[in-house]
């Protein structure tokens, strides 16, 4: 249920002390028999808070000292590039790291105005470093510090191999291990060095100029500006505020950074469904104020706090439902505005995403890849060209240069908020205007994610779980026409469920952080009938747990 203030402004009694958090960072030593307070990779890194002892200088400690020992292992011997996020725990873990990574002599690319860096904005400079290599010597690779879109208390801290995007589980497994041992033996064998030695080591790196004059190799920003779309950017307090101002002057466009502010307790956020400061861009609580603004531009975006998350707003819709722009983009994308990507280009979707997306892929008659949750799997084929786009429900994607070259393999916000602006100025239409006609040809979806309880055993439970321990035969009154525990599009274990039927599917997965499994649902038959098929997910879900 939302919270009674969800979307409206925060209080001071919402904020986090930033002084008692960072000086927890220091002081707090985590217990590593407790499970809470490991090191534990989820499909975007590491994250935790300081106040929790899930987050603070010990695990940073032993975590950048894995990766080093993971990439000399790997031989990867060329530059790291390390970027960093707003949070108020960003800048002490990144300090950190840069100690332990000039101790272990690596070759360390920091920002050069020695301000913060998006995660597309890192992976960008991997990609550029490597030129398409995967294999070889001097490969670059990466860290971006950042707990995405969490709230201010949280800190997060993830790694990019040399292809680019987030590390697959036969990196973080070891990794986290390796970290975890370096925390039971008291972090003993962990390289240290002073921050001033460290820092005086890392050169500089133009991260901002070199994402931001690459951009027309992937997108029609001319188009854009001859168009003269009037943009509205709110980087929500994150990474991205000085990437929207340069944008705005070098490529010439009427575009407004509607907030410019930073601030690590995000005072200027309105609230989330839930009550907490989330800097959530798919949000409509989080996203409240800019909403308020739609009237004064053709199109406005959002950015969750590292940037690799994108919220289109529009004058008719308000914030459009990720799922929505994911389809409009693909739509756009395939249907004739990209003339130089190769003909076999693939489009890759979450197994959770919508499937609008699979009927526009039927119609435009393009392959569609349905991947298990998580960026990662779409990192092959955005580096061979194979998928022309990669997308998840969560707001999260990429695409290729206009060229058919790789772009960035992890997402980027930045790259998909502008595409609405392109859409915008090509065709004269809104996103959401495109999107009213995806209904009228192919149906109206309802789409929503729940949460149901579940214990530690039973979400182990239902993460082994095979096709065979499913005994129904109908979901809300049709028949089951396929259940997986596998994704379709490459075989990968999905750690949970999916249902489907000739209107309606839901998928089961269980929660990394809470005591409960995550249920998303849609259903062409409407809203009521969304409801009955979150009903019966609950109910066939716990027949087969037992």
């Amino acid at each position: 249920m939302a919270d009674p203030r969800a979307g409206q402004p925060a209080e001071a009694r919402d904020l986090v002390d930033v002084a008692h958090l960072v000086t927890s960072y220091y002081t707090g030593v985590p217990d590593p028999s407790d499970p809470g307070q490991r090191v534990a990779f989820g499909t975007s890194g590491h994250r935790g808070s300081s106040l929790a002892t899930s987050f603070n200088e010990t695990h940073i400690l032993a975590t950048t000292q894995a990766i080093c020992d993971y990439r000399r292992e790997q031989g990867y011997d060329g530059p790291l590039f390390v970027g960093r996020d707003t949070h108020g725990l960003s800048e002490p873990a990144w300090a950190t790291a840069l100690e332990v990574l000039a101790a272990n002599d690596v070759t360390v690319l920091v920002d050069d105005r020695d301000a913060w860096t998006p995660t597309p904005a890192v992976s960008h400079a991997i990609i550029r470093a490597n030129g398409g290599r995967t294999s070889g010597s001097g490969l670059a690779d990466g860290i971006v510090v950042t707990p995405s879109h969490n709230p201010p208390r949280d800190g997060g801290f993830k790694y990019n191999p040399p292809h680019g995007g987030p590390a697959d589980s036969d990196a973080t497994s070891v990794i986290a291990d390796r970290a975890n041992a370096y925390i039971e033996a008291g972090l003993d064998d962990v390289r240290r060095v002073p921050f001033a030695k460290a820092r005086a080591a890392a050169s500089g790196y133009d991260f901002l100029g070199t994402y931001v004059d690459d951009l027309p190799h992937v997108l029609d920003l001319d188009a854009v500006r001859e168009a003269g779309v009037r943009i509205g950017a709110d980087p929500l307090g994150g990474a991205a505020v000085d990437y929207w101002g340069a944008i705005a002057e070098r490529h010439r466009l009427d575009l407004t950074v509607v907030n410019p502010l930073v601030d690590p307790t995000w005072r200027f956020m309105t609230l989330d469904w839930d009550g907490k400061i989330r800097m959530d861009c798919s949000s409509p609580s989080a996203m409240a104020s800019l909403v308020a603004q739609k009237d004064r531009f053709d199109i406005a975006t959002g950015n969750d706090a590292d940037a690799d998350r994108h919220g289109i707003v529009t004058p008719d819709a308000g914030l459009m439902n990720p799922n929505h722009f994911l389809a409009v983009a693909i739509g756009y994308l395939f249907g004739g505005a990209r003339p130089d990507w190769p003909s076999s280009a693939r489009i890759g979707k979450t197994l959770v995403s919508s499937s609008m997306i699979d009927r526009v892929a039927a119609s435009l008659g393009k392959p569609l890849v349905e991947v298990p949750v998580g960026f990662k799997w779409f990192v092959p084929g955005l580096i061979d060209g194979s998928f022309g786009f990669g997308g998840e429900e969560s707001a999260g994607a990429s695409f290729l240069r206009r060229d058919g070259s790789t772009w960035t393999t992890d997402k980027d916000g930045i790259l998909l908020a502008l595409l609405a602006s392109e859409i915008r100025g090509r065709t004269g239409r809104s996103p959401s205007e495109h999107y009213a006609d995806l209904v009228a040809e192919h149906g109206d979806p309802a789409y929503a994610r729940i949460d149901a309880p579940a214990d530690r055993q039973q979400k182990a439970r239902l993460a082994a779980l095979s096709a065979d321990d499913v005994t129904a035969t109908e979901l809300a009154g049709e028949p089951i026409t396929a259940t997986l525990t596998e994704a379709p599009g490459n075989g990968a274990r999905i750690g949970g469920l999916k249902v489907t039927t000739e209107s309606a599917w839901f998928a089961a997965r269980p929660s990394g952080t809470e005591d409960v499994y995550k249920i998303y649902a849609e259903s062409f038959r409407g809203p009521d009938h969304l409801a009955q098929v979150q009903d019966a997910a609950r109910e066939v879900v716990s027949a087969a747990l037992g």
